[in-house]
């Protein structure tokens, strides 16, 4: 299970956990502008947006877990068992399967704005990758500077939701994940009041119990809301630093430890990685669970105008600064 989310201050980010029991493999992975996309329904494109992102290769093909293109537009799958749905090709509509959806839009779209219109004429298709690579059911949240939206192809079709908080997880449904926040509007970060009975004298006892009740377990609809209250009163200044920083933290509130999520036999689903993207630079920071210092690719330091992937190998062994 994953999580994704949005941050601002003076620049923009957008990033992720990715959570799973074991790894394909990804790199850091760089698409230039003239490496050819060739889509399943026989659409070339053979110039487009450049983009960095998390990917696994597989015949010289980034399956993206996460990316931004370069003009400042980020895009991210999560996994959403037992809700995607995938259809078989339809006449006169774009026909993109899962897995190539990500670069579909990354490589074309540089706002919201212009996602939202694309989206009006897709279907997103059941291809899988190869027979030993199958569609994963997935849904999507896409963030541009100004706001982000979440992207479902379900039973009922394909439901395109405006993300008002800039987080998603994995079920059920993002309407009722936004619908779930309304159980939690007593929660604050501010000491909390006695409610409880006027001729009782209650007092705080702790810091925080202001946030009393606030989800602390695993489970996705637990993690949105932690993830949301978290993210929507964090505080930073501007720099750098200070905003990537604070990025990792809020994801870090929601990060799964080896032990605590048993998925049989010898098998546990841990953070396999977190990343944070300046969506004004272009720059991919990320941090692996093994590896808690975090690692900055700077895509526009690469030569754009390449034909060739660009490959980054996750450095997940931990980097310790000695002090003596």
């Amino acid at each position: 299970m994953c999580t994704a989310i949005t941050y601002h201050t003076k620049d923009h980010y957008f990033g992720r956990n990715f959570d799973l029991e074991y790894s394909y493999q990804e790199t850091v992975t760089i698409t230039p502008r003239n490496y050819p996309f060739i889509f399943r329904n026989g659409e070339k494109r053979d110039t487009h947006y450049a983009m960095i992102g998390m990917a696994y290769v597989v015949d010289d093909y980034p399956l993206y877990y996460d990316a931004i293109n370069e003009r400042g537009l980020g895009m991210a799958g999560l996994n959403f068992p037992e809700n995607a749905v995938y259809r078989d090709k339809k006449e006169g509509k774009n026909n993109i399967a899962s897995f190539e959806f990500i670069p579909w839009v990354l490589s074309q779209c540089a706002s919201i704005v212009e996602v939202k219109e694309l989206l009006e004429q897709i279907n997103i298709t059941n291809d899988n990758f190869r027979e030993d690579l199958k569609a994963s059911p997935l849904h999507w949240m896409i963030a541009d500077k100004e706001s982000s939206i979440t992207v479902e192809s379900v039973k009922d079709g394909l439901k395109v939701y405006d993300n008002p908080v800039g987080v998603l997880t994995n079920n059920p449904t993002f309407d009722i994940q936004m619908f779930s926040l309304n159980n939690y509007m007593n929660l604050s970060i501010e000491p909390p009041v006695n409610h409880f009975a006027n001729k009782l004298n209650l007092t705080t006892y702790s810091r925080g119990m202001g946030a009393l009740g606030l989800p602390g377990d695993l489970s996705s609809s637990s993690r949105f809301i932690k993830a949301t209250f978290t993210k929507m009163n964090s505080i930073s200044d501007d720099s750098e630093s200070s905003s990537i920083s604070q990025f990792f933290h809020i994801l870090g509130s929601v990060v799964q430890q080896r032990g605590c999520v048993h998925m049989g036999g010898d098998k546990f689903e841990i953070t396999i990685y977190s990343s944070c993207c300046n969506l004004e630079k272009g720059i991919y920071y990320y941090i692996t669970y093994e590896n808690s210092q975090i690692t900055g690719i700077d895509m526009k330091k690469e030569n754009l105008e390449d034909s060739k992937l660009i490959f980054y190998p996750l450095i997940k062994d931990q980097q310790i600064r000695m002090q003596n």
